[in-house]
């Protein structure tokens, strides 16, 4: 079954870490969601048919930014132009500083069933070095908002190794979020990415992103305080209790087709087993509404998957995931790994960082840190 995506490019204000594309003006909102509906309406002519939609997913930016009513006229589009499937996983990201008991109602009523809630830190020193615009009591408030809403669905997104950070003030903001027992939990170690505040401030050394060393410890302290809670480590950065796993990023990791709507979000299609299409829109709500208004939803880049490409992305993907699936590789592309490979293999097997066998490889929590190291010996 295939997926959806709805990026929202709107936010309060940004946060210095975040490469998304956003804005904090609003000024085009309205032109931005009939633009949407439109581009919904384009996009169906051609794909409606083809697969039940099975996850739905609102991102951004802000979605919480987007008035419940608002929501709801997307969800009835989508669900007017395509399949949605029986017991469809529709998420919703939102910020604790934009959503309110009534609000988190109003999107349980407009069809979310998955709320994903970006708290990041319950220190107030880090959340305001982020930028972020809620307090961790917000914070705590927003996911017992959503629970008494009626949401049994409920994410919390975190982010570790902040800059200054010691492991001790990690191990709280973890366990102030467990106390709150959502049902997944995601969390991202700190990335520099460019064209962001914090790259600058990192390039003009105003800041100083924390050691490698204290990374891995304060990854593998997380690991192993999510593991003893109930909490199955089913992704690099994601972690649920059973049957709560993000049905919508399984999807992408296990490259099913999905159709993405809004300036700079991306889509996927196969074209055959073994090859795929994968386009973007343009990063300008400018652009992005002109286009659309123009009656021809025009990709601002596009890219065609050979075979190769895609067993590729399968081992980056799958060895992200924890759980390389070999048989998958050779039925669907016709590969296995060359002997030298396997001998690689055995040596990480002795060296504690993953297991296998003909049918499977799984990493450990000790693979899960080195993980990229790991998938760039097994790609070349």
């Amino acid at each position: 079954m295939a997926s959806m995506y709805i990026h929202i490019p709107y936010c309060e204000r940004k946060c210095i870490y975040c490469d998304f594309f956003s804005v904090e003006n609003h000024a085009s909102m309205d032109r931005f969601l009939a633009a949407l509906n439109d581009e919904i309406e384009l996009y169906a002519i051609r794909y409606a048919s083809a697969e039940p939609v099975e996850t739905v997913f609102f991102g951004g930016g802000t979605p919480s930014l987007v008035s419940p009513s608002a929501i709801g006229k997307i969800m009835d589009q989508i669900s007017g132009q395509f399949r949605l499937a029986p017991g469809a996983e529709v998420t919703m990201e939102a910020n604790p500083g934009t959503v309110t008991p009534d609000s988190f109602r109003g999107y349980l009523d407009a069809g979310i069933n998955r709320m994903s809630i970006g708290i990041q830190s319950f220190q107030r020193n880090e959340l305001e070095f982020l930028g972020r615009i809620h307090t961790a009591e917000q914070g705590e408030q927003a996911v017992r908002d959503a629970f008494n809403a009626g949401f049994t669905n409920v994410s919390v997104d975190l982010i570790f190794s902040l800059p200054g950070q010691t492991r001790s003030r990690w191990m709280d903001t973890l366990q102030r979020a467990l106390d709150l027992r959502p049902v997944h939990v995601s969390a991202y170690s700190l990335i520099v990415e460019e064209h962001t505040p914090l790259y600058t401030m990192v390039q003009k050394r105003l800041v100083t992103p924390i050691s490698e060393n204290i990374d891995a410890t304060i990854y593998e302290s997380t690991m192993d305080v999510l593991a003893r809670n109930g909490y199955r480590h089913y992704e690099i950065s994601n972690y649920a209790l059973p049957g709560y796993e993000c049905r919508h990023n399984l999807n992408y990791w296990n490259h099913s087709n999905y159709v993405s709507f809004g300036p700079s979000a991306h889509s996927f299609w196969r074209t055959s087993q073994t090859t795929a299409r994968r386009w973007w829109n343009d990063r300008s709500i400018e652009k992005y509404c002109a286009g659309i208004e123009t009656g021809a939803a025009m990709p601002g880049g596009e890219e065609t998957i050979d075979r190769l490409q895609m067993i590729d992305e399968a081992i980056f993907l799958g060895m992200r995931c924890g759980r390389l699936d070999l048989e998958r590789l050779r039925n669907e592309f016709d590969f296995s790994f060359p002997e030298r490979q396997a001998e690689l293999l055995r040596s990480f097997v002795k060296e504690g960082y993953l297991t296998f066998n003909k049918y499977v490889i799984t990493l450990t929590p000790k693979g899960f840190m080195v993980c990229d190291a790991l998938t760039e010996h097994l790609m070349q």
